[in-house]
């Protein structure tokens, strides 16, 4: 299996099954000389871990991190960083019958096509578990960036169809939601909502947005290297999403382009900024200097108690009920996995960017 590999100067290597020994990830390309310790990383891995909330899965798991190479008395080497998050609540046995048919919203169909064997465990590397390795990537690009004045942050923007209302948002309610929200009105009306679901035996769907300040202008290329392009992607793998918008993203097309150009003007310093940000920060495939605004939109959870057609390996047709340990949303604790490859994808192509021009190569080389 090919495709566990992402990221060209800061690369990530992710490896193991939901219900192998253990999950991990090898960061290849942090620099040396970065404070990194395993309660540095595991503050991020905090907020994704299970059974935090009556809203996740009910398994329990540390999620403790390890960190295996590339630190030494508390800061990295340069060498390849590998961690790992040993699996302690495995129940394989509530997974024992799905091996005979093909959950619906699932990747068991596509696997047996693809390789004629699946890990009906949980899906293996489909799992959403994967995600542990991603967001421990995640905290060391985020640890780096904030050395360089950037900041990822993520929260939850709409569940179910109940959206945050900008006026209540403030970031210091993010944390306060067990939704990971920044309105606690809208928090409070999703928690309602995502009840009624979980006594229908159903879930729900949606959308995290996530935001990046302090990235300078210049980083990214304009063709195939975009910026935007790369965002898009390292999003988009994440399983649960199934779109990604960038600024203004599918509403430009209502839109004319009176409304929609960003227009230019000097700040007080002087320095060329934007009076607006439609385009979210990016133009051109390249970061203009303003917030980077990404949403993604997260499908609901497909493992619910409800009942569902299906058709078994056999070719017959059936009717299903997923038993098991499920989280009625996913959006939650996926928003840290957002925030985690926004961040990757950001040092990753502002590495890249660092060699440019050759103003850029003389400031470092020449003294």
């Amino acid at each position: 299996m090919s495709g566990s590999v992402y990221g060209k100067n800061f690369q990530v290597s992710t490896w193991g099954e939901s219900h192998g020994k253990g999950i991990g990830v090898v960061v290849d390309g942090c620099p040396a000389g970065l404070l990194l310790s395993e309660e540095t990383v595991q503050k991020y891995l905090d907020r994704r871990k299970p059974g935090q909330t009556r809203y996740s899965t009910p398994r329990k798991e540390p999620d403790s991190v390890e960190i295996l190479s590339g630190v030494f008395e508390g800061r990295t080497t340069g060498t390849p960083i590998s961690m790992v998050v040993y699996n302690t609540s495995q129940r394989s046995k509530d997974y024992s019958e799905i091996a005979q048919y093909y959950r619906p919203g699932h990747a068991d169909y596509t696997f047996d096509q693809k390789y004629g064997f699946r890990d009906y465990r949980g899906g293996g590397r489909s799992s959403g578990r994967e995600t542990v390795s991603r967001v421990a990537a995640g905290a060391v690009a985020s640890e780096v960036l904030k050395e360089l004045g950037v900041e990822v942050f993520a929260y939850t923007k709409e569940i179910g169809g109940i959206s945050v209302d900008e006026k209540r948002a403030f970031r210091e309610n993010i944390t306060k939601s067990p939704l990971f929200m920044p309105d606690l009105e809208a928090s409070e009306q999703a928690e309602l909502l995502l009840e009624r679901k979980m006594k229908q035996q159903d879930s729900a769907g949606g959308i995290i947005e996530c935001v990046v300040k302090g990235l300078p202008a210049g980083v990214g290329e304009p063709v195939f290297e975009k910026l935007d392009a790369n965002l898009a992607k390292a999003v988009m793998s994440i399983g649960a999403v199934k779109g990604v918008e960038i600024g203004d993203g599918f509403a430009v097309a209502g839109a004319f382009g009176s409304e929609n150009n960003d227009s230019f003007t000097l700040g007080k310093d002087g320095e060329i900024t934007k009076c607006t940000n439609h385009a979210g920060g990016i133009l051109g495939g390249i970061s203009d200097g303003s917030d980077i605004i990404l949403r993604a939109a997260v499908k609901p959870t497909p493992s619910i108690a409800k009942a569902q057609k299906t058709v078994n390996c056999q070719g017959e047709e059936m009717e299903v009920c997923i038993r098991g340990r499920h989280d009625p949303v996913i959006v939650p604790r996926a928003v840290v996995v957002v925030e985690a490859m926004t961040a990757i994808t950001v040092l990753d192509m502002l590495f890249s960017s660092m060699a440019s021009s050759m103003e850029s190569l003389k400031r470092f080389f020449v003294k």
